[in-house]
């Protein structure tokens, strides 16, 4: 199904003057029809009590908005862009997702109750002008979709929980309307799914020994260090799930990066036994280097001459020195040396 443009029907306000005129005029001719022909008085008749069916024709629409409309079942065309449209009275304008509301989409819900993406979503309350019951039009603005926290398990198997929001906007109203049941739904839905399918192709942290990008080769990426190449995977794979729905996908972002609650403590305790090695094996290297620094120089400079035995006992003395958590408290020999 191809989106349809209906053009020249931009003519609203003549319409409506020339219904009401026609109005004036039965009035006139239902008084005149009673007095001198009762053909005219019944045809005024007539357009008094059917002619509110034209005004059924009467559409207004908003800057970035549409209406698709349906004659019979048959798919006429699209009204887009503001404006006040005049189109044939009995077509009928269709929006499946009219009552569907999208968390943090700028959707309206013209119904009591929530569709089955606000059912699936959480999140902030919507910020969104409400609209009237019935209403089918479609917003082509830019919206965002703010899918809800899912827990799901890494290349390396550890659960996390993740979050993404989606920039989308419909571009083709056709596809949207005639393509698939729910176009809000089926986002939502595709949103998920993408999200599932490449957060599994990564770890949370670098790992050794894995591949994210399937060429064979291990690399550095991780859900945490490639955020932005992680962000775009899921962009490029909701876009080909939803290119059939008529919408585009123009930006996702990674809103919510954690491990998940059963092992959150877990995996604190192993990074902060990561950064306490890293830190360590700093600090000795420093030492190691600072005590060849201190031997060389005395040698050089022969302060002190030392056997193997006292220059053992001094490595010893000065890597506790440095290396220790605490000041090291001397003990002060005042006798010989030996």
């Amino acid at each position: 199904m191809e989106e349809k443009l209906l053009t020249g029907k931009k003519n609203g306000m003549l319409a409506l003057l020339l219904i009401l005129a026609l109005y004036i005029l039965a009035g006139i001719g239902l008084v005149v029809g009673i007095i001198h022909s009762p053909l005219l008085a019944v045809l005024c008749i007539l357009y008094l009590g059917l002619g509110w069916i034209l005004l059924l024709g009467l559409k207004v629409l908003r800057p970035q908005e549409a209406l698709v409309l349906t004659l019979f079942g048959k798919y006429v065309g699209t009204l887009k862009g503001e404006g006040f449209y005049w189109v044939n009275p009995f077509c009928t304008a269709v929006n499946p997702a009219a009552k569907t509301k999208l968390n943090q989409s700028g959707d309206v819900d013209g119904g009591n109750k929530p569709g089955l993406a606000a059912v699936m979503l959480t999140g902030s309350a919507q910020t969104a002008e409400a609209a009237t019951p019935g209403d089918k039009r479609i917003s082509l603005k830019i919206m965002t979709l703010n899918n809800s926290r899912q827990k799901i398990n890494d290349c390396l198997g550890n659960p996390v929980e993740i979050g993404i929001a989606v920039m989308w906007r419909v571009t083709d109203t056709a596809k949207a309307v005639f393509n698939v049941d729910n176009y809000k739904e089926y986002l939502s839905l595709q949103c998920d799914s993408a999200l599932r399918n490449i957060v599994r192709l990564y770890p949370y942290d670098v790992a050794p020994n894995v591949d994210t990008t399937g060429d064979g080769v291990a690399d550095d990426g991780s859900l945490r260090g490639s955020s932005e190449l992680v962000a775009e995977r899921i962009r490029q794979e909701i876009q080909n799930r939803v290119e059939t729905a008529g919408i585009e996908v123009l930006e996702a972002r990674i809103t919510y990066l954690a491990y998940a609650t059963e092992i959150a403590a877990v995996m604190l305790q192993r990074q902060q036994a990561s950064a306490i090695i890293d830190a360590r094996k700093m600090i000795v290297d420093g030492a190691v280097g600072m005590v060849e620094m201190a031997l060389e120089r005395l040698n050089e400079n022969n302060v002190v001459e030392l056997d193997n035995e006292r220059k053992a006992a001094m490595v010893s003395n000065l890597l506790v020195v440095l290396c220790g958590n605490h000041d090291a408290q001397p003990v002060v020999n005042s006798g010989s040396l030996y």
